[in-house]
């Protein structure tokens, strides 16, 4: 056990321990997912699992609780995969390594899986406590959220018994969320042809790094960089009078994340080696001037490398840094109806070269259909202007909000008597599972909420540690106020 397992609630955060020594990245959660059963059957509770893999557990009321709505306390199994550069690390078989950081608890080099592993910490720690009130209660605990919601598009109705759902997916203590985005990603796929390096050429690798990255829906608003279109922006200015010719060109590692880092390996004439670093080094500095209150550790520089043996031809060339420079990325519209909510944004997330071709993987979000249809012809035309496709694919609804639930009225009344005052009611522009879930279970009562956890999907992941300890209050609180079933 590591140091965080010594902290309060102490229930919680041993089993996040727990959770953190299991290798758990999104298509890799079986390992995790056996030991969460294995747990379950010790404690003599009913667990199941559905076709697609997703766990079920079973827990009976407390004496005296019979009576009461059924809950389903919800959350995904898997985590983010994400490290710094110079960080070694296997997500498939290296544990997450934890630690305490002031008031918070963050990781060395890579996310902290905080994103979802706190919740389903706190879903196991009820399901193991015997000092806790509760009515029915089931556990959903989906995977593969982060990569392609797959759990919950395979979530079949008849498996869950309960009248209201917690989802334990959110990321800001004090918040209650009673929406969500919707989504889909996007696929532009650029045919390239290849031809013979000048002779007189030089290698090199231009580099950009050192970017916050961050959470596509979460992190979209504050301004950070996205490092393919940083990276593709000087390409398209300068390419043509330092006669540059790309190898390949690779950014971004998911199309949740934002993207932190960007190379590109090239050639160019040798005598145009020092222009190129001095345009690099000019370039650095105005990044630094727009960007540099957000990405206070942006590093940009070219290194030497042996000279590739072919590179794109012009032509090429031309179309994919047009593409990637036209592409819209970010913020694309703010709600008019919630204040401070983005309605719609774009991720250009993962760019990938291979022999012949470029694919850039973009995520579309927004709060209404239009809005997410109006960004997939945003990128179907710039596709087509480049003689490049562009297919979409993992539509998920967004979840619509309802303010006079149940269910928010026993969180915001319980809330309130703890602290003596009042949580704030939000939607969020990510994609949580609830959407999904409604389709099957369309009259389940549903809300989410979490400790508050900071630059999900980066290295710099990390979740307060007062905050785990008020999300557990809560739940505790919730749980026991939950109505009698009509």
């Amino acid at each position: 056990m590591s140091e965080i397992s010594q902290l309060s609630p102490q229930p919680v955060w041993q089993f996040f321990d727990q959770i953190c020594s299991i290798p758990h990245p999104s298509k890799h959660e079986e390992q995790l997912a056996q030991h969460i059963i294995r747990f379950a059957e010790s404690e003599g509770l009913d667990v199941r699992r559905d076709a697609v893999g997703n766990v079920f557990i079973k827990k009976p009321a407390t004496p005296g609780m019979e009576n009461r709505k059924g809950v389903v306390l919800q959350a995904h199994i898997d985590m983010v995969p994400q490290k710094n550069e110079d960080t070694a690390h296997d997500f498939t078989r290296d544990p997450i390594q934890p630690y305490i950081d002031g008031e918070w608890v963050t990781a060395k080099g890579t996310t902290l899986g905080a994103d979802n592993g706190m919740g389903m910490a706190t879903c196991l720690a009820v399901l193991a406590a015997k000092d806790i009130e509760h009515g029915p209660l089931e556990v959903l605990l989906t995977i593969d959220e982060e990569a392609g919601m797959t759990g919950a598009f395979g979530l079949e109705a008849g498996w869950l018994e309960g009248d209201i759902l917690l989802n334990t997916d959110s990321e800001q203590e004090g918040e209650v969320y009673m929406g969500c985005a919707g989504g889909v990603d996007g696929a532009i796929t650029l045919n390239i042809a290849r031809e013979a390096a000048p002779d007189d050429h030089a290698g090199v690798k231009l580099v950009i790094k050192g970017l916050k990255g961050g959470h596509s829906g979460c992190d979209i608003h504050t301004g950070r960089g996205n490092a393919n279109k940083l990276l593709g922006r000087f390409l398209y200015a300068h390419a043509e009078e330092l006669g540059l010719r790309l190898n390949h060109f690779n950014g971004g590692t998911l199309r949740n994340a934002i993207p932190r880092e960007a190379f590109a390996l090239a050639s160019l004439p040798a005598a145009n080696v020092d222009k190129l670093n001095t345009l690099f080094a000019h370039y650095q500095s105005i990044l630094t001037a727009e960007l540099g209150k957000v990405e206070t550790n942006l590093n940009l520089f070219v290194e030497p490398v042996t000279l590739t043996a072919d590179v794109m031809t012009t032509s090429a060339q031309q179309r994919l840094l047009a593409v990637l420079n036209a592409c819209p990325n970010g913020v694309i519209r703010m709600s008019d109806d919630i204040e401070g909510v983005v309605e719609t944004s774009l991720n250009v997330g993962v760019i990938t070269t291979e022999a012949d071709q470029v694919t850039i993987l973009c995520l579309v979000r927004s709060l209404i259909d239009s809005g997410r249809s109006n960004v997939e012809g945003m990128l179907k035309a710039v596709a087509e202007l480049a003689g490049a496709t562009c297919e979409f694919s993992g539509a998920y609804p967004g979840w619509k909000p309802d303010a006079d639930s149940e269910v928010m009225h026993l969180f915001r009344e319980t809330y309130e008597s703890i602290y003596g005052k009042k949580p704030n009611i939000m939607v969020i522009h990510a994609g949580l599972e609830c959407g999904l879930f409604k389709e099957p279970y369309p009259t389940m009562d549903m809300i989410s909420f979490g400790p508050t956890i900071k630059f999900p999907h980066s290295p710099d992941e990390k979740v307060n540690i007062e905050t785990v300890g008020l999300f557990w209050e809560q739940m505790v609180a919730i749980l026991k106020n939950i109505p009698v079933k009509a």
